[in-house]
């Protein structure tokens, strides 16, 4: 964490005096006034010298980046870490060589992940961010998968008349089946309870 002790004539002063220091805008920084000072008589007699300290603010989104790299370094990878904002949703994309090590078996191990990586980023901050964690672009290939798997599961709910029961999955990966089969002759609901939730699909 950086931070510096600066003095001034005026407390505005010295903040100005910790800025010009640490190289940052104002917006970045958080501000601790240690001494207001005072003003002497004709403004230099008497006069004491104001103190504040000034510390850069923590950024969550390349902090969070970094907890990225300390969990996968403790799965013995050092992956490479790609961040993307977009309003209040961050894309991290992870890149190594033995990619499929941190997916796992559906995604399971890179679900749980985003999981972890969604509770660090909004602790203790006053922006609320959604999180999507990536691996060399498997989440564009599992949507793939999903929707290519509910256009089959919804056809064969349709011609054996009966309900299909899909797998558990995450919310998010339900989303995308709910969405495929909304406009077909189907209906489709979640059922059971995390992290056994699955999908019906009823003709």
């Amino acid at each position: 964490m950086r931070e510096v002790t600066a003095s001034g004539q005026t407390v505005e002063e010295a903040i100005q005096s910790a800025l010009e220091q640490l190289g940052v805008e104002e917006n970045q920084v958080d501000v601790e006034v240690i001494d207001e000072g005072k003003r002497g008589m004709f403004g230099i007699f008497g006069s004491k010298r104001a103190y504040v300290k000034v510390t850069v603010a923590k950024d969550p989104v390349e902090e969070t980046a970094q907890f990225i790299k300390e969990v996968t370094s403790n799965m013995n990878l050092s992956v490479k870490v790609e961040t993307e904002i977009k309003g209040n949703h961050v894309t991290y994309t992870m890149h190594h060589e033995n990619i499929a090590k941190l997916i796992g078996k559906r995604g399971q191990t890179l679900n749980a992940l985003q999981y972890l990586v969604h509770l660090v980023i909004n602790k203790q901050n006053d922006t609320y961010y959604t999180v999507t964690l990536d691996a060399e672009g498997y989440r564009a290939r599992r949507k793939e998968t999903l929707e290519s798997l509910a256009l089959k599961m919804g056809d064969k709910a349709q011609k054996t008349k009966k309900k299909v029961v899909l797998e558990p999955m995450p919310a998010f990966e339900r989303k995308i089946i709910h969405s495929v089969l909304q406009d077909k002759q189907v209906s489709t609901y979640s059922d059971g309870v995390e992290p056994h939730r699955h999908i019906v699909i009823k003709p």
